[in-house]
């Protein structure tokens, strides 16, 4: 069932029994662009990968972490921001939280040391679902849809415990989840 329909700007938290997906087990994926016919795009907030941006952009001596945005495309990087001033060609996702741009720009505000990782989070790949996709995974009670409520900050300064504490914030028994080993087996 159900209980609250997705929209661009939403978050998906990962039921817990997701267990054994090297993506998205106990993953939160911020919603970028959601459609049931032509499908939907989003990015998990919370899988830091052990690189930074420099590794991916040598011209670019930053030492920006790069997060695992989701299994789809993996040989691109992709960005979310809260400085479409900045970063021309920007699209919004909802509450000050933007979606590409001019690459250049970034690369330039890097440059200069204008840009910080409060500003600014770039993804390897991406979280993609064809059309009656997601619905399916809903339906099969894979993904609890949450509303953005976080400023962009919160947002973008998500950690890695982010999952836990949206397991807590629900209460009841994903409290109990929260604290659960990532590996059933470790239990």
């Amino acid at each position: 069932m159900i209980l609250l329909k997705p929209e661009k700007g939403h978050l998906l938290v990962a039921e817990p029994s997701i267990i054994g997906d090297v993506s998205f087990n106990r993953s939160v994926v911020l919603l970028a662009e959601y459609n049931q016919e032509n499908g939907s795009v989003g990015f998990i907030l919370n899988k830091p990968l052990p690189y930074k941006l420099k590794d991916f952009v040598p011209e670019v001596n930053s030492t920006l972490t790069v997060y695992n945005g989701g299994p789809v495309e993996q040989d691109n990087l992709y960005f979310i921001h809260t400085i479409p001033e900045l970063i021309p060609n920007s699209v919004e996702i909802s509450n000050g939280i933007y979606w590409g741009g001019d690459f250049n720009a970034i690369v330039k505000l890097l440059e200069n040391d204008s840009l910080t990782e409060k500003q600014i989070r770039f993804f390897l790949g991406y979280s993609g679902w064809a059309n009656e996709q997601l619905e399916e995974e809903l339906s099969l009670n894979s993904w609890k849809v949450v509303p953005n409520k976080d400023k962009d900050s919160i947002i973008i300064n998500s950690k890695n415990d982010f999952w836990k504490k949206k397991m807590i914030e629900f209460g009841g028994d994903y409290a109990m989840w929260s604290n659960a080993p990532e590996n059933p087996s470790y239990n």
